[in-house]
């Protein structure tokens, strides 16, 4: 008679069985206790190692487009819908594409720590600036019309106070969430028998969905902001780009949930980390690549006139 899973006994024809130890588990014979296997999403093993190198390469991209910006920050294109917002866009996008690092390797208190509140205040930046640029192409469309109040407003103050304002709101919730109740590195031992699964228990399930309905919500204004005003005038465009990108994020983090939901150990981790590359992927490539593709490859489209509908340019 064989013992129950776990336990074993060194007797033939015996009755009695001993529990292994927790970190053990029962061989197929039920005489010999074999140490679990730990798993865990390490930089080694091949998904680990090609998720961190995309991570890195995607890291370079908009830093390397920041430095494009730079170089041509007095240029129409770049001018366009506050630059200083689009360089911090372009800083938030980065340090986007980096988090997904943290999410990688042996979990511990630290890593555990910054995992998602790193993720989340920085997403909330990039949201809160792509929010700030839909909000000032409206603004900067209506001030145009004759005794219009809203020219008041046009400017750096707005777009840098929604920016402080609502990237704040998520940095005072994860402050709170660390407070009360953080997340910690756990040993679960309860989805295989014969592997150790190294996790982060994120402590508060309830913050954790909080932080990213409130990411949510920034998405799904800006991009009904933006929605709504992809009809103004080729002038103020940019919002049919923004569209574009908040409909790409939204996809793929209301895809993430299920597919979340749905996966356990190291394959959940990598999970959130497609989530993060692809959504910052998203953003970047319908936010900056029209801008880059003017720049670099069509200058003589990079003219006020040109920008303002006034002047025409011949496609070969």
């Amino acid at each position: 008679m064989l013992c129950p899973n776990g336990e074993i006994t060194n007797q033939s024809d015996s009755n009695t069985c001993w529990i292994c130890p927790e970190d053990y588990w029962s061989n197929p014979a039920r005489n010999q206790c074999l140490q679990r296997s730990v798993e865990y999403l390490s930089f080694e093993e091949p998904l680990g190692s090609t998720l961190a190198s995309l991570s890195i390469i995607c890291t370079l991209i908009p830093v390397m487009v920041l430095t494009i910006f730079m170089r041509h920050r007095d240029t129409p294109v770049v001018k366009a819908n506050n630059r200083n917002i689009s360089y911090l866009l372009l800083f938030a996008l980065s340090l986007c594409f980096l988090c997904s690092l943290i999410f990688i390797g042996h979990p511990v208190r630290v890593t555990c720590l910054l995992r998602q509140t790193t993720f989340g205040i920085v997403f909330s930046l990039c949201i809160s600036c792509v929010l700030a640029k839909t909000v000032m192409v409206v603004i900067a469309f209506n001030a145009t019309k004759p005794n219009s109040n809203l020219k008041k407003w046009v400017g750096p103050v707005l777009p840098n106070s929604i920016v402080f304002i609502c990237t704040m709101f998520q940095v005072i919730l994860c402050i709170c969430w660390l407070t009360i109740s953080p997340p910690f590195p756990v040993k679960n031992r309860n989805v295989q028998h014969d592997k150790i699964i190294i996790e982060c228990d994120e402590g508060s399930g309830i913050a954790f969905w909080f932080l990213l309905g409130y990411m949510g919500l920034l998405a799904s204004v800006s991009f009904v902001v933006a929605f709504l005003a992809r009809k103004l005038p080729d002038t103020f465009n940019e919002a049919q780009f923004i569209t574009f990108s908040m409909l790409i994020f939204v996809s793929v983090w209301l895809s993430f949930i299920p597919a979340y939901l749905s996966t356990k150990g190291k394959y959940m981790v990598a999970v959130e980390i497609f989530a993060i590359l692809s959504s910052s992927a998203g953003l970047f490539s319908c936010l900056f690549l029209p801008k880059c593709y003017i720049i670099l490859l069509r200058p003589e489209m990079n003219t006020r006139e040109y920008l303002m509908g006034k002047g025409n340019v011949n496609i070969k």
